[in-house]
């Protein structure tokens, strides 16, 4: 078992930037493939970004390619997101999310385990 704690959230302006953490529990941190996750007030939490257990292959939303960058340190036990060139609709709550089988899932319904978010508010 695994429990994730996100921070680094917070409140930029359009344009900006910022860096997300998110610290697992546990010596097997290697052995989960990490997901990020948002959910903006009434809408349905949607896929970010991956990550595989080795950080050799990652996988992006289309709203946010070019723009985010997910990655991970399995010897702090830490997965990132980097977020550049922030947009309001960027605005939600973010999660982090891992999974034990390494293939690209973006179905938050296939995560086992959930940290409890951090928000993130773009301004205009």
């Amino acid at each position: 078992q695994v429990q994730l704690v996100e921070s680094g959230g917070g409140l930029v302006q359009a344009g900006g930037s910022l860096r997300l953490y998110c610290v697992a529990s546990g010596r097997t941190f290697s052995s989960y493939a990490m997901g990020w996750f948002r959910q903006a007030p009434g809408k349905e939490r949607e896929f970010v970004a991956f990550i595989s257990w080795s950080g050799g292959s990652t996988y992006y939303a289309d709203s946010v390619k070019g723009r985010f960058t997910i990655s991970r340190d399995n010897a702090k036990n830490t997965v990132y997101l980097q977020m550049n060139s922030l947009k309001p609709e960027d605005t939600a709550v973010y999660y982090c999310a891992a999974r034990r089988i390494n293939g690209v899932v973006t179905s938050s319904a296939n995560y086992d385990y959930w940290g409890q978010g951090t928000q993130v508010t773009v301004s205009s």
